[in-house]
């Protein structure tokens, strides 16, 4: 197996580090305004499918994955053409641009949600793939990781990679100084200004960390985005408040978590709503039978079998 994409993203960092083979080749997303980045933009686009059908012919694949998203798009487009069957994946509740455009030459469409209009033989609703590194935590070892009494109420708050000022913000005010305990991973940029907000033992800040499924497993309730860890915290069965980024493309944020919201694991709270969190939090750490159905909601609907379920399909279209 081998990944290609572009050498400005995180991927071009990460898979070499995973041990993977790694092929650049020039492609950039399209501003949404009439620009010289758009000029470029477009150029590069015109280019990338040519740069995709050389790393194809020198790497003879029997299959293609894109896994969504500008980068996707000019690969399958190469593999139609190279005569080479491939798939797509969308994590979110709302089909992207890319992927719509690239789905015509793709013989496979796996999805991480039902997407009204799309449907027929080559679809298929598998969830979103997840970490295996982050299944399968214990609540009990978790809080002794983290320093956490087994029986004390534990709020877990996190947001994007970058992480989610608004949460970090509403987060730091409302439980700085006393509260639940509280896992809470900022991401860097925040990081270094909430550090001084923050004056208790039980509040446990980081910016990042390698054991995230410790993370949802030590959790009563989880203050979250609505991006594609809403998966991860299905699999864990934590109950959450989830506060979709306000500037997703298409809303698709607000989409996935009234997908949970309607399977009665978590409840959506808008952005601009956010202040009204802490005193929900509260209401649920009162409840522990409405804690344990969401709990149960949640484990409902989660979805650990994804990459498998997209593996074996690869396999199947690789063998014909």
């Amino acid at each position: 197996m081998t990944f290609a994409g572009s050498p400005d993203r995180v991927e071009s960092r990460l898979v070499p580090e995973a041990g993977f083979e790694f092929d650049p080749f020039e492609i950039s997303g399209f501003p949404r305004k009439p620009s010289v980045e758009l000029l470029r933009a477009l150029w590069r686009a015109g280019k990338a499918p040519f740069a995709c059908r050389a790393i194809l012919k020198r790497r003879q694949p029997d299959v293609v994955l894109g896994g969504g998203g500008y980068v996707a798009g000019p690969m399958v487009l190469a593999a139609r053409l190279s005569r080479i069957p491939a798939a797509l994946t969308e994590a979110d509740a709302h089909l992207g641009l890319a992927n719509r455009l690239a789905a015509p030459f793709a013989s496979k469409l796996f999805l991480a949600y039902e997407i009204p209009g799309h449907d027929g033989k080559k679809v298929e609703v598998v969830g979103r793939p997840l970490p295996l590194a982050h299944l399968g935590a214990s609540r009990e070892d978790a809080r002794e990781r983290f320093g956490l009494g087994q029986d004390v109420p534990v709020v877990a708050v996190f947001g994007a990679l970058a992480g989610a000022t608004s949460l970090n913000e509403m987060a730091a005010e409302a439980w700085g100084d006393a509260g639940p305990a509280v896992v809470h991973v900022s991401g860097e940029r925040d990081y270094a200004t909430l550090q001084a907000r923050v004056h208790r033992p039980d509040y446990v800040l980081m910016s990042q960390t390698d054991h995230f499924g410790d993370v949802l497993a030590a959790a009563d309730v989880a203050v979250s985005r609505a991006g594609g860890t809403v998966w991860e915290l299905a699999a864990a069965g934590t109950a959450s408040i989830l506060v979709p980024y306000p500037h997703a493309t298409a809303d698709h944020q607000t989409l996935n978590a009234h997908h949970f919201e309607r399977g009665g694991g978590a409840i959506v709270v808008p952005d601009s709503e956010i202040q009204s969190v802490p005193a929900l939090v509260a209401e649920l750490l009162a409840d522990p039978a409405r804690l344990a159905r969401m709990r149960t909601a949640m484990l409902s609907m989660a979805r650990v079998d994804a990459a498998d379920r997209i593996a074996e399909g690869l396999i199947e279209l690789a063998g014909r």
